[in-house]
């Protein structure tokens, strides 16, 4: 909490949007490298090249300087220094007014450096002057026949144009920032479309969205639409739920009103009345219990296990064959690895398929192939199947078709095959129906992501 409330002001000097820190991350080194390459390089680097090359030019200067003093006079003297001078690239002139200071341009850092040096290694110097003409130095000496001036090139004492270095810098500089701020707007533009998305679908309107972007933008966005829908679905399907069960319910309620009325209170009711009543109230008890699991079915998330598919299967073959239904492991294919789901879904899924398998057909066999990247599981029964243009329509919760699989055995209010479907996008998989290829009837295949 002290922490916090340290550092708090620090925090609201940030920038609290997301481009705004990036921003921030970005160019905070490119500034922060400037001024150390600044600071570092062009001090260092130029200052030592500019002591370097001083420390020679004082070297020339102080050898023509002991030419003059030695001269007998100061006609032979300024011969002497201008015979020398004139090879080194030196102007002589003698004698001049004397100098008592220096001057240098305010920008001129380097200058500094050539008035340091020369006045260390030539303590005859009076005055350097570096501001009349920049491309020139202009050293006043003291000799023994009064004050000189030797001049020479400014390139000579310090590199050439050290300003293009801090010039080229700023502008690579900038360049770069602007490259890296499109990159960056590119890059955060599918966050923005995502929260966009994601906040109107928080306020209940659902806006078109398509993943895109870097690989974690993508994956996000692909989660977010997967929320999305699984959402969706569930609202849709409790709206199905509740009108399916006002639907189904309606029939067995009225039988049963109708039932009551016809009874008198003078004569006992029939033995066939009570049964059909006990039916009806059996039958809206079979309908609440399977609306029940179903919802129960939507809303559980039991934890992911490590299975051996194939054991697993045999378990699910077994139990069903106990309950007395005509059911076989036809086979498998691949290796024993272990699959990565949850056990209780899967059996719930894998019930539902077996018991309508042997409900619309009198036999059913399931088979499983374990591959590199899934795990496929078929139920397949020699019964009617159901048409291509039916499937769709089959996998909707409380949906019932019509003859080709009619309900003659008293079977539930068509949520198997819903609940499978469930099942399989619960996994990352998919449910597939067809014409089974060995008994002719349907063939349900469970797929599912290893």
């Amino acid at each position: 909490m002290a922490n916090e409330l340290e550092f708090g002001w620090l925090k609201r000097m940030f920038p609290r949007g997301l481009y705004g820190r990036a921003a921030l991350i970005l160019f905070l080194p490119v500034v922060v490298v400037m001024l150390v390459v600044s600071v570092m390089f062009l001090q260092r680097h130029f200052e030592d090249v500019t002591r370097q090359m001083t420390d020679s030019m004082a070297r020339e200067l102080g050898f023509v300087a002991r030419r003059i003093d030695r001269g007998e006079n100061s006609a032979v003297a300024l011969l002497a220094g201008q015979t020398i001078a004139a090879p080194l690239g030196l102007t002589l002139r003698m004698p001049v007014q004397p100098a008592r200071d220096d001057r240098r341009l305010f920008y001129d850092f380097s200058g500094r450096v050539v008035i340091e040096e020369l006045r260390t290694s030539l303590p005859e110097v009076t005055g350097i002057d570096l501001a009349t003409d920049d491309k020139r130095v202009d050293v006043t000496m003291n000799g023994k026949f009064g004050p000189y001036s030797l001049s020479f090139d400014r390139k000579r004492v310090s590199a050439s144009n050290p300003h293009q270095l801090l010039v080229l810098m700023v502008f690579t500089s900038f360049l770069m920032s602007g490259i890296a701020t499109i990159f960056l707007r590119n890059q955060l533009r599918p966050i923005r479309r995502l929260a966009r998305a994601a906040e109107a679908y928080g306020k209940g309107r659902v806006e078109p969205y398509h993943p895109g972007g870097a690989v974690e933008i993508r994956s996000a966005g692909t989660a977010f639409l997967d929320m999305r829908n699984r959402l969706e679905r569930q609202n849709e399907q409790r709206k199905v739920m509740l009108s399916g069960i006002s639907h189904d319910l309606r029939t067995p309620l009225t039988r049963l009103r109708l039932g009551l009325s016809v009874l008198s209170p003078d004569l006992p009711p029939d033995e066939a009345d009570i049964s059909a009543m006990e039916a009806d109230i059996s039958e809206m008890t079979r309908m609440v219990d399977a609306f029940l699991d179903y919802s129960r079915d939507s809303a559980r998330e039991s934890p992911a296990e490590e299975i051996e598919p194939f054991e697993f299967l045999r378990g699910v073959v077994a139990d069903a064959q106990r309950a007395g239904q005509d059911v076989s492991l036809s086979g498998t294919q691949g290796d024993a690895s272990l699959v990565t789901c949850r056990p209780d879904m899967l059996r719930r899924a894998l019930d539902n398929l077996i018991g309508n398998a042997v409900r619309y057909g009198t036999r059913a066999e399931v088979d499983a192939a374990l591959g590199p990247r899934s795990l496929r599981i078929g139920v397949e029964d020699d019964g009617p199947g159901i048409p291509d243009d039916a499937i769709e329509t089959a996998m909707r919760p409380f949906t019932q078709l019509d003859s080709s699989r009619n309900r003659n055995s008293g079977q539930g209010a068509g949520l198997g095959l819903a609940i499978a479907a469930d099942v399989a996008r619960g996994h990352g998989g998919q449910l597939r129906l067809g014409r089974g290829s060995r008994l002719g009837g349907l063939r349900a295949e469970i797929v599912i992501p290893r």
